[in-house]
């Protein structure tokens, strides 16, 4: 099967950070969104700039499920979107093509892509790597699958394991560690 893999190593996260940087605070943003706070990239994009400036919090009703979600704007991000809105219209979409229009789908994927590629990562890379690299690295942390379940408005704790591609990693673990 070919699924999109989360950033598992934090020196790759980082260097993945540090290209987009460079490339500019809206590419940089659009991932940094994605690994600190595990939305998927259609609710990603569907922010306005009201929904995040001078704002502690974001509230959104989640485009898959239509489920109402809130969560804290965290201190790396806070500052970043301060930049970014300030001198916007609370109305505008914020995050633009170059075109003027809100961004699409396909061209995050490039942007997520093409850096990823840059970094120097082989594995399957997607929108959805942002997502899965956000809860990838909370579990980690935290060891909390029935938070993270939640988080991400799964139905099972197996679900929210396999999509972030923990399964699989602690099968192959239990027999690099099994030895007779």
């Amino acid at each position: 099967m070919n699924i999109v893999q989360p950033i598992r190593k934090k020196s790759d996260l980082k260097r993945v950070e540090r290209i987009l940087k460079k490339q500019g605070l809206r590419d940089s943003l659009i991932f940094l969104i994605g690994t600190n706070c595990g939305l998927r990239i259609s609710d990603i994009l569907n922010l306005n700039v009201g929904s995040v400036r001078n704002r502690d919090y974001i509230n959104i009703i989640e485009k898959k499920t239509g489920k109402y979600k809130r969560f804290p704007i965290n201190s790396k991000l806070k500052p970043l979107l301060d930049k970014f809105t300030l001198d916007r219209s609370a109305d505008e979409p914020l995050f633009l093509s170059c075109f003027n229009n809100r961004m699409e789908r396909t061209q995050c994927y490039r942007i997520v892509r093409d850096t990823c590629r840059e970094a120097g990562l082989e594995y399957k890379i997607g929108t959805h790597t942002l997502r899965k690299t956000f809860g990838y690295h909370h579990y980690k942390k935290f060891k909390d699958v029935a938070l993270l379940q939640k988080i991400f408005n799964h139905s099972s704790s197996q679900i929210t394991l396999r999509y972030i591609g923990i399964e699989q990693e602690e099968i192959d673990e239990s027999y690099n560690n099994f030895i007779l």
